[in-house]
């Protein structure tokens, strides 16, 4: 068909007669359309970027694409990183923010305050801290339990992944040596877990390694041929390259890096430290609150909870004081199970039992599903008692609730529903596989998070046990209290050690005499808190504003205050900061009390 070509004229004839504004407002729309697009594009510029520099974010997320590479860790890289962000933030500030929707406007936002964040803390260089004993390069082997292996590509991208760990061992023992200069090295409490965990890829046999697992079953569509061709080319790479590198990081972690961890805890001793943790204070709650503030909070939440918990013991008829009921708790047999088979079987029995009650607080349910499983042998000993895993971004893997079965005579029987509340359902799983199916999301946003409303959504959602159905007896309502106050005590210790020079001995001690945990989890709890400065903050941070909230639309609502729609308003826009929070659950009060008119 041929184009017709208007005369000038015409054009200038037809645009007198629109109605008044309607050229201006067609411009608004054009430019609206304008801002709005290179927004999207800059989004999704970025999050491929984030995938290809980030290797293993992405094979966790189902991302194929990178599964035969390690991150690059070198100094130069991560200075490279770090340039770019500051490019980004540049070329965010070009895009008209006025010229946005309201949606938009939110999207750009948080973009620029997590782009923003990762360019405040560069210069605190904690990079250089890149593993500790709950995770890095020693515990590389995990990240195949979240890929798929169903083709011959998948298990020969595992296998470059085998060969190039050596490089990948350079950079990481690079950073510990700029920390080593510089002086940003974790305790020697810390370091002292984790050369048993370097030891276990040092192996004779290369089919005994970890990095071995994903070779012991095959697909069907794999032929014999095939699968020998891959098993031998991955022995090799194990026996040529993976063992070697470990080996030799195992002499450079106990000859320089171990003998150098400072004997006290707290980053306060590191260079800027204190100004350090209030960053990470800042970063991690969401909130401009003080360590010193966050502190005071700690203390108070302990005092209302202790004094809950009191009264919890009377009802149970115990004659002794609070001391003498946490030692009961922590040695009468009937509260433990004896074998870690039967532990996991009552998780597995526990998770169905809450299942079907969430149709009481939501009307919205996340598609996909989630498991319960074990946490890896050689992790849990120097683990916590429970996290969780987000499913596969592409549904390929669901979530995972894992579990700790290591010494289940220290796990007891009355913290289980509190636990799995937190970290399946209606905790993690639910908000996390929520936000995932919200399409009409940016994937930052999908995908990411504010551990203040990720954390302190779960630690709400212990609260809604009894609502649910749970706490039948005094005991596992003791142990929900025992949930709260771990996280209470967490805002005191945690403050305590990085900013306020506490040792140790003393957040064992504080903890020991406000929850009843075993001995054994609150050591490994302070040596998390240790080793993640301010990460420990945002539980009870969130959780305390989400249950204002509620309690404000509860009262500004009355008779039309239905949970289950607060519930859609909470998690309807993925995780976000806690301030947003308060402004969309504002709004939809606003909403309610005009539709209600």
């Amino acid at each position: 068909m041929k184009a017709t070509v208007l005369p000038a004229a015409l054009i200038l004839a037809a645009l007198v007669a629109l109605p008044p504004g309607a050229a201006s407002q067609d411009a608004q729309v054009a430019s609206r359309d304008s801002a709005a697009r290179r927004l999207h594009e800059l989004f999704e510029r970025e999050w491929e970027y984030s995938l290809r520099e980030n290797p293993l974010r992405a094979s966790s997320l189902g991302d194929r694409r990178y599964n035969n590479r390690w991150p690059d860790l070198s100094l130069e890289a991560i200075e490279r990183r770090h340039r770019h962000r500051q490019q980004v933030l540049r070329e965010l500030e070009a895009i008209p923010f006025d010229a946005l929707s309201e949606t938009d406007r939110l999207n750009y936002t948080l973009f620029r305050k997590e782009y923003e964040l990762e360019v405040e803390e560069h210069p605190f260089r904690w990079y250089l801290l890149p593993l500790n004993q709950r995770g890095g390069i020693q515990t590389a082997n995990e990240i195949a339990d979240q890929i798929r292996f169903t083709t011959v590509k998948d298990f020969e991208d595992w296998i470059a992944r085998l060969r190039s760990l050596p490089a990948y061992m350079d950079q990481t023992i690079a950073l510990l040596r700029e920390g080593l200069r510089v002086g940003l090295v974790h305790p020697r409490v810390i370091l002292e877990r984790i050369p048993e965990q370097i030891a276990v890829h040092i192996v004779d046999r290369p089919e005994d390694s970890l990095f071995f697992a994903p070779f012991r079953t095959f697909p069907e569509s794999i032929s014999p041929t095939e699968r020998d061709r891959l098993v031998a080319a991955a022995k090799a790479a194990i026996r040529d390259s993976v063992v070697p590198a470990y080996r030799r990081f195992q002499q450079f972690f106990l000859q320089e890096y171990l003998p150098a961890g400072p004997e006290r805890v707290g980053i306060w001793q590191f260079p800027r430290g204190r100004e350090m943790y209030a960053f990470f204070a800042r970063r991690y709650t969401t909130t401009q609150l003080t360590p010193e503030q966050i502190h005071e909070i700690g203390l108070r939440e302990v005092r209302r909870l202790r004094a809950e918990m009191e009264q919890v013991i009377a009802r149970t008829g115990f004659t002794g004081n609070f001391e003498d009921f946490l030692t009961f708790l922590r040695t009468d047999p009937r509260f433990y199970y004896r074998t870690p088979e039967e532990l996991l079987v009552a998780y597995r029995a526990l998770a169905k039992q809450i299942d079907p009650t969430l149709v009481q607080l939501f009307r919205r349910l996340p598609r996909i599903p989630y498991g319960v499983e074990p946490i890896p042998d050689n992790i849990a000993p120097a683990t916590t008692t429970a996290y969780y895993r987000p499913p596969a971004a592409d549904g390929s893997r669901a979530g995972t609730y894992f579990v700790n079965l290591y010494r289940p005579e220290v796990r007891p029987k009355y913290e289980m529903e509190a636990l799995s509340i937190h970290e399946a359902v209606p905790g993690h799983h639910l908000q996390i596989a929520l936000a995932m199916e919200l399409g009409e999301l940016p994937a930052f946003r999908r995908y990411g998070g504010y551990t203040a409303f990720v954390e302190g959504w779960a630690l709400y959602s212990e609260s809604l046990g009894e609502e649910l159905g749970f706490y039948r007896d005094p005991y596992t309502k003791f142990g929900q209290l025992t949930y709260e106050m771990w996280r209470a005590v967490r805002l005191v210790v945690d403050t305590g050690m990085h900013y306020l020079g506490w040792s140790r001995q003393q957040a064992i001690d504080f903890f020991k005499a406000n929850a009843g945990k075993a001995e054994h989890d609150i050591v490994n709890e302070i040596d998390r808190y240790i080793a993640w400065p301010g990460q420990a903050l945002a539980y009870k941070i969130g959780e305390l504003k989400i249950k204002e909230l509620r309690a404000l639309a509860a009262r500004e609502l009355g008779e039309r205050f239905d949970v289950r729609e607060f519930h859609d308003v909470v998690l309807g826009s993925g995780a976000v900061p806690l301030d947003v929070l308060e402004q969309q659950v504002q709004a939809w009060i606003e909403r309610t009390k005009t539709r209600g008119k």
